[in-house]
């Protein structure tokens, strides 16, 4: 049996991959792998997702398997990620369950399970979890025994109450834009905003179930590049499909991505001493400028895999304050135990009311390199960087760019492909040496 879980949950087109049945059964497992036994209490899971289609089948189904297992299923709707994440902890609930694809389209969909305290589960727990997919269910209780259904009304308010925290100045004066990918952070992101005292325009706010991500939000910034100049805005913030991801348009149009973030606010708290050990934790994926922006301020970068959730571990076991990913997952744990969208734009507008100064000012030091990415498809991802020619290859070019510039090869996390990344002073070099090297990777098939 291949493995359910990716670098995110388990995630496929909703009804062929993803179906009620595996809902079903994923749901019973987690019940059985992480709720208490404790006799005292009723075991309880925070219940969540976003507004696509498919989400309100498998939400069902996501019930039927908790309920099954004798747990309380604690229905919170459409709300973010972050919030399911959160939530977990507020309610003292066993485990939560979120439903959702992300910034995936909206046909796909997905099944995020955080838990105790909302924090995301080793690959430890999710193997244990498979296993008990691949057993089947036991012996289940009955009558009283069996799981109810409570829907939680105020899991917004709770929610919005918790991520105004991040605000720590008045962003009266400051208009955004925001786009919210007709998503999870339709309601919730213009009140969040609005209530920290920004003027918000809204956009792609009216999800329909089949709207989500579609040609809006944080893979499709020029509708808020166009946005932002049409209201003349301070700025715009993109968020995706689950709200766990916030990417910027700065006052001239310009795209601030997730690296160009973190280097705001990794400066922001070195000011304020709150960047613990000095460090900041990103991914390999991270553009070199922001390494070299962060050495010009002394602040230490360390480097995970891609992945949030590699960036979490990181960040645990160094109990660091800041980190992230290009793509604009940014993570903050004074303010939760993920990724937070809502959060991130609440602390980067907190900077420019702090400071008065433009967002694009406030990015400056981030000077982005070019970046060519050529993906590459092979018969084996797990041993193509081995070989000795892909070595003297890569070598070559390292060589070549010296220390201005950097080359990275990376198999893919869910198909059989090795990804050749390259950055370079001039996009010219880039993109030269990413095919030297793509070719060379490519002889191996």
């Amino acid at each position: 049996m291949p493995r359910l879980f990716g670098t995110d949950g388990v995630r496929g087109v909703a009804n062929r991959d993803l179906t009620a049945e595996l809902a079903l059964a994923l749901s019973s497992a987690a019940a059985r792998q992480l709720s208490s036994r404790s006799p005292a209490r009723r075991r309880v899971a925070v219940v969540g997702r976003d507004p696509r289609a498919s989400g309100e089948m498998l939400e069902a189904a996501v019930i039927a398997g908790l309920t099954s297992e004798g747990v309380d299923a604690l229905r919170v709707g459409v709300l973010p990620t972050p919030a399911i994440a959160y939530l977990t902890g507020a309610y003292d609930a066993d485990f939560g369950v979120m439903i959702s694809a992300s910034h995936n389209p909206m046909p796909d969909n997905g099944i995020k399970i955080f838990g105790p305290g909302g924090h995301k589960l080793d690959d430890a727990t999710e193997d244990r979890i498979e296993d008990l997919v691949a057993s089947g269910p036991g012996e289940r209780p009955v009558g009283a025994g069996i799981g109810r259904v409570v829907d939680a009304e105020d899991a917004l308010e709770r929610y919005l109450r918790h991520v105004g925290k991040a605000a720590t100045s008045s962003l009266a004066g400051l208009t955004v834009v925001v786009d919210c990918a007709n998503g999870a952070a339709s309601t919730a992101a213009a009140r969040a905003y609005r209530s920290a005292g920004a003027t918000v325009h809204a956009i792609n706010a009216e999800p329909d179930g089949l709207n989500i991500n579609e040609g809006c939000g944080s893979t499709h910034l020029d509708v808020l590049q166009a946005a932002v100049q049409r209201f003349g805005a301070d700025l715009g913030l993109a968020h995706d499909g689950d709200a766990d991801r916030c990417l910027a348009v700065d006052e001239t149009g310009q795209v601030i991505d997730g690296d160009a973030i973190m280097v705001v606010l990794a400066l922001a708290m070195q000011e304020a001493d709150e960047l613990a050990s000095n460090t900041l934790v990103a991914t390999v994926m991270s553009n070199l400028g922001l390494h070299l922006a962060m050495r010009e301020a002394g602040i230490t970068v360390r480097t995970t895999g891609v992945g949030d959730r590699y960036v979490l571990e990181e960040m645990r076991a160094g109990e660091y304050t800041l980190g992230g990913e290009q793509s604009g997952h940014i993570v903050l744990p004074a303010y939760g135990t993920t990724g937070d969208g809502i959060v991130t734009g609440l602390r980067l507008m907190s900077r420019m009311a702090l400071t008065k100064a433009t967002l694009s000012r406030l990015a400056a030091p981030m000077r982005t390199l070019p970046q060519v990415l050529i993906n590459v498809e092979v018969t084996d991802k797990a041993t193509v960087a081995e070989a000795p020619s892909v070595q003297s290859a890569v070598a070559q070019a390292e060589a070549e760019l010296g220390d201005t510039g950097r080359i990275l090869l990376r198999p893919s996390g869910t198909e059989q492909l090795v990804r050749v990344m390259v950055e370079a002073a001039d996009e010219d070099t880039a993109r030269q040496l990413a095919v030297r090297v793509a070719e060379s990777v490519s002889a191996q098939r």
